[in-house]
């Protein structure tokens, strides 16, 4: 007799324990279909102004439109991205707190510094968001008005020709070591902390040349201040239409670059990351934001998680066969 009420509670509960069950199991796609209810934080691991910023800020604005609700961005920056990254990894994996991201961070930085936050493992991919190819500037007084004049000039004087990079490990110095295996040529590196001063003594004539973005680049350019050489994307850029690729330019096996993407802490669920994707996706689409991405010499590339992965993948092993052949180091 007293088994009975026991019975019936040990029933009762795994009764409620099975309800609880179908309950979450349909909560869950409800809650990505509402997603989001409250502004979304978008970090961006470097200082307002920068080109990653900017990018950033592009984003934001239209996601914030497409999602209904505010995307706002939140500048960390340091170490490289490491602030951010290490931030973003340790955030509540509920669509809440995105990483904008470079390709140095995902590509580059594991094979240079010694990260707490390794982004393959720490991050789901979302989505890219733009291209940036770098363009190949010289200063005017250098006597050269092609690339291989250029590569003739270093093939003159090995070790002797320099090229300004805006720190060690960056998309652009690794850039320039792509084209000096590509080119067989000897460079001599010259890093400096940031675009600003390296972009001061390339005009200035105190290097030789230098790989840095459109953006960057452009005005003076079109000012007679420096000389673009060639884009390193497989297509020209529509902000500098004029000037070659660098393949066109004869030099094969060099593209190189940059681009960004989004990514969300590691077990956000699959259907708030497919929804991001698509808004994403929406956002590249826009002829407002294209012609905006232009005038900061990037375009819009907007994919599917898995294509970023893909990307993120193929970079990484592309770069770290690049330090190791060459021996680099963070200084």
């Amino acid at each position: 007799m007293k088994t009975k009420p026991l019975s019936r509670v040990r029933a009762h509960i795994l009764g409620a324990m099975a309800l609880a069950i179908a309950t979450c199991s349909q909560a869950a796609p409800n809650a990505a279909d509402n997603y989001p209810t409250r502004p979304v934080n978008l970090v961006v691991p470097f200082a307002p102004g920068g080109g990653t910023d900017i990018s950033a800020r592009i984003l934001a604005e239209k996601l914030g439109q497409t999602l209904g609700q505010t995307v706002v961005v939140d500048n960390k920056a340091g170490a490289g991205g490491q602030i951010a990254a290490d931030l973003v990894a340790r955030a509540d994996p509920d669509g809440y707190t995105l990483l904008f991201a470079n390709s140095g961070m995902l590509a580059i930085n594991p094979w240079i510094y010694k990260l707490n936050t390794d982004p393959a493992v720490a991050f789901e991919p979302v989505s890219m968001f733009s291209d940036l190819p770098f363009v190949l500037v010289v200063p005017p007084s250098l006597p050269a008005k092609t690339v291989q004049e250029l590569v003739e000039l270093a093939k003159a004087e090995p070790g002797k020709r320099t090229y300004a990079s805006s720190g060690v490990g960056g998309a652009p110095h690794l850039t320039a070591e792509i084209f000096q295996l590509a080119t067989d040529t000897d460079l001599l590196h010259v890093p400096y902390k940031g675009g600003g001063p390296a972009m001061g003594d390339l005009m200035g004539g105190r290097v030789d040349m230098l790989f840095a973005s459109v953006l960057e680049t452009n005005s003076f350019v079109q000012a007679g201040k420096l000389r673009a050489l060639a884009v390193t994307g497989d297509k020209r850029s529509p902000a500098m239409p004029d000037v070659p690729t660098i393949d066109e330019a004869g030099v094969k096996n060099a593209q190189g670059g940059s681009w960004t993407a989004v990514l969300v802490p590691k077990g956000t669920p699959q259907p708030i990351i497919d929804k991001l994707a698509k808004a994403i996706r929406t956002v590249a689409d826009d002829e407002g934001i294209k012609q905006k991405l232009v005038a900061q010499g990037a375009g819009a590339k907007a994919s599917t998680p898995q294509e970023l992965a893909d990307l993120a993948a193929r970079e990484r092993a592309r770069y770290g066969e690049i330090i190791k052949a060459r021996g680099l180091q963070a200084q």
